[in-house]
């Protein structure tokens, strides 16, 4: 099996490696194939938790 570092290319929505696309379509380095895989479920997960942080903030 190849070694990573792995990336989330968003332009194919499938993981790549170190000589995928350009940089402006990924989303990384992961450490493993498998934490890439799952790269857009944590982007939206740290934006939830995020998006309620600004909401305490704000005082909502």
């Amino acid at each position: 099996m190849a070694e990573g570092p792995w990336f989330f290319c968003m332009k194919h929505n499938q993981v790549e490696g170190r000589d995928g696309c350009a940089e402006r379509h990924r989303l990384g380095p992961y450490e493993t194939r498998q934490e890439a895989e799952h790269a857009l479920q944590a982007v939206a997960e740290r934006n939830e938790k995020l998006d309620e942080e600004d909401r305490r903030w704000e005082g909502d």
